[in-house]
């Protein structure tokens, strides 16, 4: 008999058997589409107009994408409430003012309203407080086994971290809020030493450097303060960088990776086992993962489109996207289009204003130009390729990784920065789940595999 090991484990490389496995696999696992329709089961818990199957119940965030008008429901442009405020009411406030926003953003997520000055500045004190990681916790866990992956280091990094705590499984609010206080504050340390870690140790740097976090200095700026040798920045690039994680801190509790927190945390199960399994959500490209795909993808079209002005050659490309005939052949135009905007997305709409501002700063309008024309021209492209059953619009993703290129971040720390201004939002619904529901999250799935008798091992 041949030997098994030999035939399936080529250090990660397909084998023939391991190829056959996934053909029976592919075989006996696939569903007929038809099924859906027949047993009236929303994919991705959307009915074909994009309206969400009801879950759960939530004053984190509310997302409003229709409107009512004389009994009838009607695409709008898209609003964004972080607990019953706009979105654009809070950037507004925080441009005026000329300040920093995210930590109190993280504030009005977790106690559900804003703070007064006094209890801003008293936060930020106990956010640094949080920020120190455990001794030599980057000599033994983030520089041995470095990963290819920002987003799987991040969660090793994370579940790691249940070993330095006196009292991980606790899951009193009191205590809860206290790991979660601590995550917020060290996610932007784990991202950037893992990074920099993995530059170091695959020889893609000669140094390994850190930079510990600046009590004087909003999460924004130590980003870049700890991820560049220097620790120069512009005030623009840190500006521009807080609205980011502003903008991505939230997004209602129907997004997947907030919906992974309130499944896991609706076990009963620790706090690093939920935030793990939200940093595997929004690893994803269908989720937090869009951003990379978004620069590649210009990437791919600037090098291909001669005349970036040119809206029939770019129209045409973009069809060829569609097509599977280019890029990485998925049919998709990524940053185009949600779940739940048809009109727009305000957070790309709020973004966009920032981005041309940046992009003049770093020199960059021509390509801010060709941003603005796909998003433009991608919808009406897609109407004419697609069945629409709502519109398309350009999504957060579809201006974020341009910002983050212009910022000089790398593109494996993408979606670990959407992670360190998310964890915001995980957090509160974390706490909310376990403060409301009090039974485990159980939906229903019907089985349409017919019933069969069982056959003796002789007999097959």
């Amino acid at each position: 008999m041949e030997n098994f090991s030999e035939t399936v484990n080529y250090g990660g490389i397909l084998s023939p058997k391991i190829e056959k496995y996934a053909d029976k696999c592919i075989e006996n696992c696939l569903i007929d589409s038809k099924l859906y329709l027949e047993h009236k089961v929303y994919r991705g818990l959307r009915d074909l107009s994009g309206k969400g199957v009801l879950t759960g119940l939530t004053e984190i965030s509310d997302i409003i994408s229709k409107k009512t008008v004389d009994g009838e429901e009607l695409p709008c442009p898209g609003e964004l409430y972080y607990r019953g405020y706009d979105v654009k009411s809070l950037v507004g406030g925080l441009i005026s003012d000329d300040r920093f926003g995210f930590e109190e953003v993280v504030y009005l997520l977790l106690f559900g309203e804003l703070p007064t000055s006094d209890e801003l500045d008293e936060f930020k004190e106990v956010l640094f407080s949080y920020r120190p990681l455990p001794n030599n916790f980057v000599r033994d866990i983030i520089m041995k086994a470095t990963s290819t992956d920002m987003m799987n280091s991040l969660a090793r990094s994370v579940l790691t971290l249940y070993s330095y705590d006196p009292n991980p499984d606790d899951v009193s609010v009191p205590n809860v809020l206290r790991q979660s206080l601590q995550l917020i504050a060290r996610f932007p340390q784990l991202a950037v030493y893992g990074y920099n870690a993995y530059i170091y140790g695959t020889k893609k740097s000669n140094s390994f450097f850190i930079h510990e976090p600046d009590p004087k200095l909003s999460t924004a700026e130590n980003i870049l303060y700890m991820l560049r040798l220097d620790g120069k920045y512009s005030p623009l690039e840190a500006k521009v960088l807080d609205i980011a994680l502003v903008l991505h801190a939230e997004h209602g509790g129907g997004n997947n990776s907030s919906f992974t927190t309130h499944v896991v945390s609706s076990s009963g199960t620790d706090t690093y086992s939920a935030i793990a399994a939200a940093l595997g959500s929004l690893k994803g490209p269908k989720h937090g993962g869009a951003n990379v795909k978004v620069s590649a993808m210009f990437e791919d079209i600037k090098a291909n489109v001669r005349d970036w002005n040119d809206r029939e050659e770019i129209s045409a490309y973009l069809a060829k996207i569609l097509h599977k005939e280019t890029f990485d052949r998925a049919g998709l135009i990524y940053g185009i289009g949600h779940a739940v905007y048809s009109i727009s997305d305000p957070r790309a709409q709020i973004f966009k204003g920032f981005v041309k501002t940046l992009s003049e700063e770093k020199g960059l309008n021509k390509e801010y130009g060709l941003y603005s024309l796909i998003e433009e021209l991608a919808p009406e492209v897609i109407a004419k390729e697609r069945k629409m059953y709502k519109g398309v619009s350009a999504n957060v993703d579809f201006y974020s990784g341009f910002v983050y290129d212009m910022l000089g971040l790398p593109h494996e720390l993408f979606t670990p920065i959407f992670a360190v201004a998310r964890i915001a939002g995980w957090s509160a619904h974390r706490i909310e789940e376990l403060l409301n529901a009090g039974k485990i999250i159980r939906p229903a799935y019907k089985s349409v595999q017919p019933h069969r008798d069982y056959t003796s091992l002789n007999e097959r």
